[in-house]
């Protein structure tokens, strides 16, 4: 049976156990375009014991105790309605111009309890919630907790906190309830309030709208396409469409990332709404904008919890080491992240695995850990700070009412979303999480037991019914040497950054063991391979540093040790325990690293699909494949296949960087020999880079140094071109002033006075495979495989060695 979202969600909702929902209004909903993956409506997943089940518990009593007269009194006040509640305080004081946003996110929050739970504590409460907005809606439409001069204020370019803003969280609240309870108030209330979003809209100029668009307006875009999808009135798309904002949409378009010094809370609802006006229009521009957006934030602007931003706005492209601070990480913004990064796997499932490792990293490491577990109540998070000696800083019950806060609410009460997906008789497990699966319309129940991360496991059991499901299992691109077993049979090949395919017919009491070995890595920041974090599998570590609050990163010298306490380390004195732990004291994430380990890098490119490649060695420098980059059959397992048009590999910034040796070895296939393609190019632009060309002008291959342009390369030249039609196994290697070029195991070229290194260049950001600096040469058409870089210079044996053994 195939599901639209909308049919999903209400047929899960109608399908909670002794759950009569109110009926909803008979409307046709219009299927996505570009989808091929659902999610299961929230009453078909239980969450079982384990922290997911306790945070939700904590802010399932929050919802509880809230006071309802309090939430709704500047609604009523505004709208000269008595009111004898206590005012709320923070956001929602009397005097802050974004109160009664939070009525929108506990409506969302109530929403998604109640169907997580059944529990019809959560939907007398938002009915009443419902049924007092709708007394304070004015004749036109507007619903608001402040005046309606405060729209007035952002059309004319007067100061104001963000209107439009507080108006999104109120109509998303309204479609939840909607969405998730039948509730046809809720609807008829938002209907009354879009039609007054058109109207204040249709009156201004397209250069009105753009300048209004300048102050945040967070995802009312989104919300309205929705509303579209659900209803089929045209209006509502054209009044979505009103909200596309050319200055930051048009460079997103042209695949140009031009975040830094935006804010970035701002900017994330807008690439929501893009995706979401794909699926609504199937204009592939608005796909391009969210795809493009994601690739930005997720690999240049994001730290290794998973969140982004500095004092809340997006800083250069890879700036993290130069950007830790107490106002890191908004969580907001991740909240937000992981709700694009949903609608992307919908959009490209193929890019499944890559979606769901960035947010396994967002939820874990940032959200799951921003709730304060001493809090009955759930409090939460603003910030996360990440300079060494931070602490983490929560909410209250009614003085705070914070945007984190709000969306805290939100993600605390849905945390079965995004466990499992389907398509057909496809299910997808992205995530190992305790929980319970009732797959509607089929009668099948599935049960996962884990108490992962603490193991490095899961058991999924067929617990009643029988079918044909092709189950995909995501083998997470850290979990080298994954193992499947179906009923104690290893089955299928566990592919890193992959998911495994079992398609059979399935009966009640069948069993799948996953084990999903965990490797303690430092994952280094781009600006400065020096400073990184520590990871057990995807779980962050951070040093526990009590009350000390240090003025610099601490240092780690050794390799850390396990204390025998599942995810526990110890680095000489200091306790290492994952950051979702860790409260009440103060930490550090990041480690200034002076091991001396070797640097090391290796890419197989064995994935069967998605856009990202491991690295082999553990070390955590995943590259990206870019501009319609395929696989083939390689030397050995797959080969990455760049179409010499536009597609290349995208190694991490620094991956060199502060290096005074090296070698970079790997397997080359040419398929057209054009002059000036690149093998490999780590640069920062045409004035500072490092080459491998298979043929230069002069008809050789070349290998080129330059810290000054190309009238100042340092060159080993070949005596011949690198053949065509034959892979073919090319090194360089580069120790001291001495340099040579090996093809196919033998040296062919040295140079004895190379005294530019990679240490003497600025840390290169743009690192590519098949791709120049110098934007007129061309792409390489050629397959490439298993790419290695090691921090030292290879014997000439060991490079005879990796050609003979075809490594």
């Amino acid at each position: 049976m195939r599901f639209n979202r909308r049919t999903v969600l209400i047929a899960g909702a109608a399908g909670a156990a002794g759950v009569l929902l109110p009926s909803v209004p008979a409307r046709a909903a219009r299927p996505d375009f570009g989808v091929s993956a659902y999610p299961f409506p929230l009453t078909a997943v239980r969450i079982g014991a384990g922290p997911f089940l306790d945070n939700a518990g904590r802010t399932q009593t929050y919802l509880r105790f809230l006071n309802a007269d309090r939430l709704l009194h500047m609604f009523r006040v505004t709208n000269g309605l008595s009111s004898a509640a206590t005012p709320c305080g923070g956001w929602e004081s009397p005097s802050t111009e974004l109160r009664g946003h939070s009525i929108g996110h506990v409506l969302s929050g109530l929403a998604q309890a109640y169907a997580s739970t059944g529990d019809t504590t959560y939907q007398a409460k938002g009915d009443y919630l419902v049924a007092q907005l709708a007394l304070c809606q004015r004749p036109n439409g507007f619903l608001s907790a402040y005046p309606e001069s405060f729209i007035d204020r952002v059309e004319t370019g007067q100061q104001v906190w963000a209107p439009y803003y507080t108006l999104h969280k109120i109509v998303q609240g309204l479609l939840d309830w909607h969405l998730l309870t039948g509730s046809s108030q809720a609807l008829t209330v938002l209907e009354r309030k879009a039609a007054w979003v058109q109207a204040r809209n249709s009156r201004l100029t397209h250069a009105q709208r753009q300048q209004m668009l300048r102050v945040e307006f967070g995802g009312i875009g989104e919300t309205l396409f929705n509303l579209y999808q659900l209803t089929e009135d045209p209006v509502h798309l054209f009044t979505a469409q009103y909200f596309d904002h050319a200055q930051v949409l048009d460079p997103l378009a042209a695949n140009v990332d031009s975040l830094a010094g935006f804010h970035a809370n701002t900017q994330i609802p807008k690439a929501i709404a893009a995706i979401r006006g794909f699926h609504a229009t199937g204009d592939t521009r608005y796909r391009d904008i969210a795809v493009n957006f994601w690739n930005f934030v997720v690999r240049q602007h994001s730290y290794a919890i998973g969140g982004n931003s500095n004092g809340e706005y997006f800083q250069a492209p890879n700036r993290i080491a130069s950007e830790l601070s107490d106002t890191t990480c908004e969580c907001c913004n991740t909240y937000n992240m992981l709700k694009l990064t949903r609608q992307l796997f919908f959009t490209d499932p193929a890019r499944g695995a890559e979606f769901m490792d960035f947010f396994e990293k967002g939820l874990y490491n940032h959200l799951l850990g921003a709730q304060n577990p001493s809090s009955a109540h759930g409090h939460h998070s603003y910030y996360v700070p990440l300079r060494a000696g931070g602490i983490k800083t929560y909410s209250n019950d009614y003085d705070n009412f914070t945007c984190c806060h709000g969306t805290g609410m939100e993600t605390n009460t849905k945390f079965g979303d995004s466990i499992y997906f389907f398509n057909g008789n496809t299910l997808y497990v992205n995530l190992f999480v305790q929980s319970t699966l009732s797959w509607p319309g089929r009668g099948l129940t599935i049960r996962q037991d884990t108490t992962y991360p603490e193991s490095p496991s899961s058991r999924l059991t067929v617990t009643a019914g029988s079918g044909a499901i092709d189950l995909r299992i995501r083998i997470p691109s850290w979990a080298g040497g994954a193992q499947v077993r179906v009923n104690g049979t290893v089955t299928g090949t566990a592919t890193p950054g992959s998911y495994l395919a079992i398609n059979r017919t399935w009966t009640t009491g069948d069993v799948v063991d996953i084990s999903l070995p965990m490797a303690l890595t430092l994952e280094p920041t781009p600006d400065n391979p020096s400073v990184r974090a520590v990871k057990h599998g995807p779980i962050v570590l951070a040093g526990q540093f009590g009350t000390s609050n240090l003025t610099a990163l601490p240092t780690l010298s050794s390799t850390p040790q396990p204390t025998g306490t599942p995810l526990e380390y110890t680095a000489g004195s200091v306790l290492l325990r994952p950051f979702y732990k860790t409260h009440g004291q103060r930490y550090s994430v990041y480690w200034n690293v002076t091991s001396t380990t070797p640097r090391e890098a290796r890419y197989l490119f064995d994935e069967s699909s998605g856009t990202t490649t491991a690295d082999a060695t553990g070390n955590g420098w995943t590259a990206s494949l870019v501009g319609g980059v395929t696989r083939t059959a390689g030397r050995s397992g797959n080969a990455v296949l760049l179409n010499g048009a536009s597609g290349y590999v995208s190694l991490p910034a620094g991956i060199l960087s502060g290096v005074t040796a090296f070698t970079i070895a790997t397997w080359v296939r040419l398929d057209a020999a054009a002059s000036w393609t690149r093998v490999f190019d780590f640069g920062t632009g045409t004035g500072a880079y490092l080459f491998l060309t298979p043929r230069s002008s002069s008809g050789t291959a070349r290998y080129a140094i330059s810290s000054g342009g190309s009238g100042a390369e340092q060159r080993i030249n070949a005596p011949a071109a690198l053949p065509t039609g034959a892979w073919t196994h090319v090194a360089v290697t580069h120790t001291g002033n001495l340099g040579v070029l090996y093809v196919n195991g033998a040296e062919v070229a040295r140079n004895t006075a190379l005294t530019v290194r990679p240490s003497s260049l600025p840390s290169t950001t743009q690192n590519w495979i098949g791709r120049s600096q110098y934007g007129s040469d061309p792409y390489l058409t050629a397959a490439v495989d298993s790419f290695r870089i090691h921090s030292r210079a290879l014997t000439a044996a060991e490079v005879a060695q990796l050609h003979a053994t075809g490594q």
